[in-house]
């Protein structure tokens, strides 16, 4: 829940950077609220970043005051739209079920799913990670869908609240592709993108992206300014090269 229409500009510098020196190839996606959707497309048109949304409704349309479907989303601009992120999993009390639903939305929509999970920190402190992840990835990923839809599926662990240390991020990530392994069998499996995400800042970045599985990273606070966020695509480019 962060920008006015003068953050705007902040998306215009970001591009200006990326349009002067491009760098290795590299994946790039901004979510905005859905309030910019519209003019940051604008913003953006013409260049490589990629536009998402931060939540949608699992309904294509109907009485739902307040709500916004995929295909709204769709039609503002986004290609993807984030669903189950951990602070609509505290502060709204969605479920493995409805996060499951809304990945659904997303595909039937045509948008990517970057379907989040992660446990809380009292779960961290009691050991029950890898249980509540695992428990998550099986009912929050629409198997069915994502074996057709594989190419549009990303996943993002995100932690307690806490940093992690390298050594946890990997063994969460490889606990995650184990799991969908499980459910959709290795090969699409490994070629799904698992993003890290939890605190990533210019100064954790590379270490963060340098770990087994973790195939990029979404970004929270650092994301608000276009100079921070750059730095950490830089990074990523280093460390992929």
């Amino acid at each position: 829940m962060n920008g006015l229409g003068s953050a705007l500009s902040e998306l215009a510098a970001l591009r200006a950077r990326l349009d002067a020196a491009p760098g290795p190839e590299t994946d790039i996606m901004v979510c905005p609220p859905a309030t910019l959707l519209t003019r940051a497309r604008e913003t953006l048109e013409g260049s490589p970043i990629m536009l998402g949304a931060q939540d949608c409704h699992p309904l294509p349309s109907g009485a739902h005051t307040g709500d916004l479907s995929a295909e709204m989303l769709a039609d503002a601009g986004a290609t993807a739209v984030i669903v189950g992120h951990s602070e609509r999993r505290i502060d709204h009390g969605e479920s493995d079920t409805l996060v499951h639903a809304k990945a659904l939305a997303a595909y039937r929509a045509g948008l990517m799913a970057i379907i989040c999970i992660g446990e809380t920190e009292s779960h961290y402190r009691d050991g029950k990670t890898l249980d509540i992840l695992r428990s998550q990835v099986e009912g929050s990923v629409p198997e069915a869908r994502a074996r057709e839809y594989g190419h549009r599926l990303a996943v993002w662990a995100i932690g307690s609240g806490l940093t992690p240390t390298p050594a946890e991020v990997a063994q969460v990530h490889g606990l995650i592709r184990s799991v969908l392994g499980q459910m959709l069998g290795d090969s699409e499996a490994g070629a799904m993108r698992l993003l890290y995400g939890g605190s990533v800042k210019p100064a954790n970045a590379a270490e963060l992206l340098f770990v087994p599985d973790v195939n990029g990273a979404l970004v929270g606070g650092a994301s608000l300014k276009a100079a921070d966020f750059y730095e950490i695509l830089s990074v990523y480019a280093e460390t992929r090269c």
